[in-house]
């Protein structure tokens, strides 16, 4: 009933006089009862009790095709006077220390972070960043703790990564999840301690599939301790780490059955509870400085007081402090990328071929000017996130992944192109490009590789759009209770048919010189949310299934989050009459005007006929080649 009502109401070609008659005649049953207003709101109380409520994140409300501005616009200026004095205080001793003491190609050679950079960085603070101050930290903010990271991705990611396994993951649990006793009992010894901490979570059978974790903890008879038995591997810090986020599975007792389940449950362990030990560290293609190692858990006895979060609550706590710790990546990679453009600049407005310099050639200059809006739309999202997040906000996970999954993909891109204006310079070892495109090769893999996030992305975007349209379900089964949100419904759906669907107004946000591209990304929003309609009219559940489609739906997403993100920043720094502004300018222009070009190509392939036999063709191809343990095309000699 529910389908065929609404795609009548799409699909009638009627005439603007027509529903415009319509509308007159259904606005005068809009006035309810009182026995129909006594429902409805038994109703809402329900809904409350239910603990429904409406998301603040934008890319969340992309998905049923509407604008939710709070998050967006204006762009952020969080920091107190007193916060940037601190950060003003702490950029230069940062940037100095890594210029001067850290060697980033030493370590990299010697496959570990010099001792003596590891004590500066400890007696700098730069391991307790967000440690509050009574506790032996920094007490920054994230807005302040992303413009340091921004230093340290410019200069060296294995010492980065070291920093961040220890903070940004390693104990964020702590921070986010700890009790009282916990914190006080922790956080100053990963700061002034100086003992280093670890986030262990993947195992060899357990990668993206967080929740099918074997190492286990058992309650022990007299209920004071977890013993826990397993081994988690490729683990940041963990030949290092003396204390350790670790997930185990546990038996929990359900709520609705009362029968024993498994559920993950994070714990506090320490290496000092003895059982705890680890193998030597891995050998990898990038990051080598940094630690990584297999981690070892046998009989280890865990105090209950060091469950982490609540028994049970472990993937919720793994995914928070994933979550939480995103944006740090994005601000170090924009640190990345301007480190490396600076040596493709450098070289490139010095260098002469041809009687000119090269930078002076067109492929030169495109590759400039495309590394230049790879790191401004970065840098904006790490920015814009932090924001966010210094503000209070909640809803903000999926915008850190599209924070994760763009900024590893452009910093990979950009220091490819890096290389390509230097050159058989650029490949050189000694000119420190291959190091960094080593290291930056992991980015796109850990902490929740690319590919999955990408279908994070479009199925919690679709499952919140479905939500929408499970209420409508139940509204036109019972209509005397839920008039109001019928009518707003074939009143949107209505004038879609006929060609006036209702545009998202975005122009007023915006600089008046960027008005062309706030229509643009107006109409990319409605197109997108008909687009997710139409995905789970035709597929429904089956959707989780047509991968093909949900990475286009998501990368139709992150194009459309970041076309509004440069254009919040690109109208504060022309409101602000900044020296960049008119440069800002340009580069969201040129972005909002690709980006939109490749959502109509990416919307347009999850309906096209053409698309979905190649699409299936795709599918066939690769069947083909890993049941054949390879290709199957014989070399064309035949032999």
């Amino acid at each position: 009933m529910f389908r065929s009502s609404l795609l009548y109401v799409i699909r009638q070609q009627v005439k603007v006089e027509q529903y415009i008659r319509f509308h007159q005649i259904t606005r005068n049953l809009a006035t309810p009862s009182l026995a129909t207003k006594q429902t409805q709101e038994k109703v809402k109380e329900k809904e409350k009790a239910s603990g429904a409520k409406e998301s603040q994140s934008f890319v969340m409300n992309l998905f049923r095709g509407t604008l939710q501005a709070s998050q967006v616009f204006p762009y952020p200026d969080v920091l107190t006077d007193e916060q940037n004095d601190t950060l003003k205080m702490l950029v230069d001793p940062v940037t100095k220390f890594f210029e001067e003491q850290n060697d980033p190609a030493k370590n990299d050679a010697k496959e570990t972070v010099d001792p003596a950079t590891l004590e500066g960085l400890w007696e700098l603070g730069a391991f307790a960043l967000q440690v509050p101050t009574d506790l032996g930290g920094l007490g920054l903010s994230n807005t302040q703790y992303a413009r340091l990271v921004e230093i340290v991705g410019a200069n060296d990611l294995g010492v980065g990564i070291t920093l961040g396994a220890h903070q940004s993951i390693g104990f964020k649990g702590i921070l986010l999840f700890g009790t009282p006793e916990q914190k006080s009992k922790y956080l100053p010894r990963v700061s002034t301690g100086k003992e280093f901490a670890a986030f262990c979570l993947t195992e060899p059978s357990s990668g993206s599939d967080a929740g099918s974790i074997r190492t286990r903890a058992v309650l022990s008879p007299d209920g004071k301790h977890f013993i826990l038995n397993g081994s988690k591997i490729w683990i940041s810090n963990g030949g290092l780490a003396e204390i350790m986020t670790v997930f185990a599975q546990t038996s929990v007792k359900d709520e609705k059955t009362g029968k024993e389940v498994d559920k993950v449950t994070a714990f506090i362990v320490e290496r000092s509870f003895g059982g705890v030990t680890n193998g030597p560290p891995e050998k990898k293609m990038g990051i080598k400085a940094s630690n990584t190692a297999e981690v070892y858990y046998e009989d280890v006895k865990v105090p209950v007081e060091n469950v982490l979060g609540g028994v049970g609550q472990g993937f919720k706590v793994a995914m928070n402090i994933l979550n939480n710790g995103r944006f740090g990546m994005a601000a170090a990679l924009a640190g990345t990328m301007k480190a490396v453009t600076k040596k493709a600049v450098d070289h490139a407005t010095n260098r002469v071929q041809f009687g000119r310099r090269i930078d002076s050639f067109g492929a030169i200059q495109e590759k400039l000017a495309r590394m230049a809006m790879l790191h401004y739309v970065t840098e904006s999202v790490a920015y814009m996130l932090s924001g966010n997040m210094d503000s209070g906000s909640i809803d903000y996970h999926l915008e850190a992944a599209i924070s994760k999954v763009f900024a590893s993909e452009a910093a990979w891109h950009v220091t490819d192109e890096a290389i390509q204006i230097l050159g058989g310079m650029g490949f050189m070892k000694d000119c420190g490009l291959e190091r960094v495109m080593r290291d930056l090769r992991i980015f796109r893999i850990f902490e929740g590789t690319n590919d999955i996030l990408r279908l994070f992305v479009a199925l919690t975007g679709i499952q919140y759009a479905g939500s929408h349209l499970r209420e409508l379900q139940i509204a036109f089964k019972h209509p005397a209770t839920h008039l109001t949100l019928i009518l707003e419904e074939v009143t949107k759906r209505g004038l879609r048919s006929v060609g006036l669907g209702s545009v998202p107004a975005i122009e007023h946000y915006v600089d008046p010189q960027l008005k062309p591209q706030a229509n643009m990304i107006a109409k990319n929003i409605l197109m997108f949310g008909e687009s997710v309609e139409t995905l789970l009219m035709k597929h429904g559940r089956r959707i989780v299934d047509e991968q093909f489609l949900l990475n286009r739906l998501a990368s139709a997403a992150i194009d459309i989050y970041t076309m509004a993100v440069v254009l919040s920043r690109a109208t504060k720094s022309l409101t602000q009459g900044l020296s960049s502004s008119q440069h800002e300018l340009l580069m969201t222009q040129v972005w909002c005007t690709e980006a939109s070009q490749r959502i109509s190509q990416n919307l347009g392939a999850l309906t096209s006929s053409v698309h979905k036999d190649n699409f299936t063709k795709l599918a066939a191809i690769a069947k083909n080649v890993s049941e054949n343990g390879g290709f199957l095309q014989k070399n064309p000699l035949g032999y």
